[in-house]
């Protein structure tokens, strides 16, 4: 169940193809502002914990299972915890993250905003993260988060008169915390700050065992909240792209308005790691370091 609006707006944003988006082309962030528009503003219930999820990843291409999580995290937390969501936010990864298959920052902004716009009225992407020269970890991220949401807007009114700090938590598959258990691909300080600052909502998923990834990570287990998948879906963003390099149909896989816009300009038709038509030049744009981002 998503959570309810107390005063809904319009779209976060009207959506905006890759020509339109200059200061994504270039990693300009002068013109960039936070997308507030599908934030919660006041708390139904000031008991609660105000609580506000971010999913990191490539989204190359989004699927139904990406938007999927929100929701089924959403619904965890009204009957499992004592956190009220106000709030979720997609963050695509920045080019310089140079995973296969990858298309363009702008492309993948694009697809994600598309995805969002119609379909939610409280999901939202924030394009922070595409439009940075450098690859940022995900504790930097949620850094960028912290301060948007806590700093610039300090928190969320409660309802009493009074504002409350947002607990920011990242939300994710289950094949995250299995890299996080695994010695030496996440640092032990982005481990910390991560788990210990701010937390991860985790979605089972089919093959990966879980309880064995928690038992190497019971120093934050409180930290971390792990949602079962009561219908199943095993949709990937790579088997979307594989399907789509052999042209077969990924209709209910990903969003309508997504496949035209893949068929539009002419995206995944090889496994490349960008198959975009405005695709740019990624040399010297950094390495990827340990640690990586949280959906495919």
């Amino acid at each position: 169940m998503a959570p309810s609006q107390s005063n809904p707006s319009g779209p976060a944003s009207a959506i905006q193809t890759p020509d339109q988006l200059p200061h994504l082309l270039d990693g300009d962030l002068q013109d960039y502002s936070f997308p507030r528009g599908r934030l919660r503003q006041y708390m139904h219930d000031p008991s609660k914990t105000p609580l506000l999820l971010v999913a990191c990843g490539s989204f190359s291409p989004i699927t139904y299972l990406h938007l999927r999580m929100f929701e089924m995290a959403a619904d965890y937390a009204k009957y499992n915890t004592d956190f009220e969501v106000v709030g979720g936010y997609l963050s695509p990864v920045s080019d310089a993250y140079r995973k296969a298959g990858l298309a363009s920052a702008d492309h993948r902004v694009a697809m994600t905003r598309i995805a969002t716009e119609k379909s939610s009225k409280w999901l939202d992407v924030d394009p922070w993260e595409a439009v940075q020269k450098e690859y940022q970890p995900t504790a930097v991220v949620l850094d960028h988060f912290e301060h948007e949401i806590n700093v610039v807007q300090r928190g969320i009114a409660s309802g009493d008169g009074e504002r409350k700090p947002i607990r920011i938590v990242l939300l994710a598959g289950a094949d995250l915390i299995q890299t996080m258990s695994t010695p030496g691909v996440w640092s032990q300080e982005d481990l910390n700050h991560i788990l210990g600052k701010y937390g991860v909502f985790i979605v089972e998923r089919t093959g990966t065992d879980v309880d064995d990834a928690l038992a190497a990570l019971t120093t934050w287990r409180q930290n971390i909240w792990v949602i079962q998948q009561l219908i199943q879906n095993d949709v990937s963003s790579t088997k979307v792209r594989l399907f789509l390099k052999r042209e077969m149909s990924v209709r209910y896989l990903v969003p309508a308005p997504v496949i035209n816009y893949i068929e539009e300009h002419g995206l995944y038709e090889d496994d490349g790691a960008s198959s975009s038509v405005h695709e740019k030049d990624k040399e010297n744009k950094g390495k990827t370091p340990a640690g990586s981002p949280s959906s495919g």
